[in-house]
């Protein structure tokens, strides 16, 4: 089992992500996830700083802590090989502590290129053509892919890690689990949904498996549900509407019905451990093995001394 913090870069600027990576470390988290967004859930939040100029200073800044993305699309705002050179020189730079998790992406994100949104059938098949491209080009050498969406002509990349970087495959359905399971080393999730877990097992599946857990520490529950209700209602839509909405204000809609009970029930909130344990323990229970703490209070540091503190020796 390995504990990671997630680094939501759409509710903090560049520089605060790098120093809560760094605090994270200290703090005992075994790696950080970093989101991986061109705009972020709802305007309020404020910021959507460029991941992989970020990660580029948490890998000078930090020794230890592995470094994750949670997650990127290698479809359309991103090419494929552009990834590849991308996850191959964080590994070197980090000292092989990069994992590059993917997913089919969101309309928030992926929209801003001008040429439409795909339906998720249509994603998926992106998703494997350019897991397909990744894997290629980190043969080495010069490479060449004619696909029915994404095409690659003669390219390598040159700087290529001993040990080549995992690839997490973000899952909400058979679908994306069986591309988990044929192309990825892993599975990521956001639901402690064992179905997950068991469509990845049977679809040959047999790596790790990466969840993200919707916790709120504040000196009050009632504290950490309105930090929530303020920056984060959207996560009340679901994953069906969390990937179609193509804007923030979108999502502000979406999201101006979920009420204090809502989050209540899917978050620990508060400052009782018990209620935190409860809520990791849905993930571990559906069978994941590392577990990315997603904290929606509104202070970082009192999250991180709460870790270090009463969280960390329970888990452990």
């Amino acid at each position: 089992m390995q504990i990671g913090y997630k680094l939501s870069t759409e509710g903090f600027a560049p520089t605060e992500i790098i120093r809560q990576a760094v605090a994270a470390e200290q703090a005992g988290f075994d790696f950080v996830e970093i989101s991986d967004h061109f705009h972020p859930w709802l305007d309020n939040q404020g910021h959507s700083g460029f991941t992989w100029s970020i990660l580029g200073s948490i890998a000078a800044k930090t020794e230890r802590v592995g470094l994750v993305t949670g997650v990127t699309c290698p479809t359309m705002r991103y090419h494929p090989a552009i990834i590849a050179q991308a996850a191959a020189t964080m590994a070197l730079i980090s000292n092989g502590r990069f994992t590059l998790g993917v997913g089919a992406g969101e309309n928030l994100n992926e929209h801003i290129i001008g040429e439409g949104w795909p339906g998720a059938r249509i994603r998926h098949r992106m998703l494997r053509e350019a897991l397909e491209i990744i894997r290629l080009l980190w043969q080495g050498g010069y490479k060449s892919y004619d696909g029915e969406f994404l095409n690659l002509e003669d390219a390598g990349v040159f700087d290529l890690p001993e040990t080549l970087p995992r690839i997490v495959v973000a899952s909400g359905g058979k679908a994306s689990a069986r591309i988990a399971a044929e192309l990825g080393d892993g599975i990521f999730a956001t639901e402690p949904r064992a179905d997950l877990v068991e469509g990845y097992a049977a679809a040959g599946g047999a790596g790790v498996r990466y969840a993200e857990v919707p916790l709120a520490y504040a000196s009050s529950p009632g504290d950490a549900a309105a930090a929530v209700l303020e920056k984060e209602p959207w996560f009340a839509t679901g994953w069906p509407v969390m990937s179609e909405l193509p804007n923030p204000k979108n999502f502000k809609a979406a999201s101006s019905t979920v009420r204090e009970e809502d989050v209540l029930q899917q978050f620990a909130c508060g400052p009782d451990v018990e209620r935190h344990l409860e809520v990791v323990g849905q993930f571990t229970e559906a069978g994941f093995d590392h577990l990315v703490l997603h904290n929606g209070g509104p202070d970082p540091d009192a999250f991180l001394e709460f870790f270090a503190g009463e969280l960390k020796p329970r888990l452990a």
